[in-house]
């Protein structure tokens, strides 16, 4: 996959970003660059690979520090809600923006 001038021009009005087109060119540039080592990439044959935990386990043994799953918070629902302008059921109403 390759972008074209006019994606990069759509991606910036998109963005609200303002291109001059020396910037513009550099930009088509490194996306396709990406996009090219990203092509590299899936061409590796990975068939059999485990994955890793950590990009560190390639080189050293890493042990991951996780915690228990656990809720450590209180459900303080009503609480919380005291502030919202308005409520049902234990939801959060928000006017409807679109019809």
């Amino acid at each position: 996959m390759s972008l074209t001038p006019q994606d990069i021009s759509r991606i910036a009005d998109l963005a609200r970003l303002e291109l001059r087109p020396q910037e513009s060119e550099r930009m088509l540039t490194q996306i396709n660059g990406l996009f090219a080592i990203v092509e590299k990439m899936r061409a590796v044959d990975t068939t059999g690979v485990e994955p890793m935990p950590h990009p560190v386990a390639a080189i050293q043994s890493v042990a991951l520090r996780l915690r228990d799953d656990v809720a450590s918070e209180p459900n303080d629902r009503a609480n919380n809600q005291r502030s919202a302008p308005a409520v049902e059921r234990g939801l959060f109403l928000v006017p409807r923006v679109i019809e």
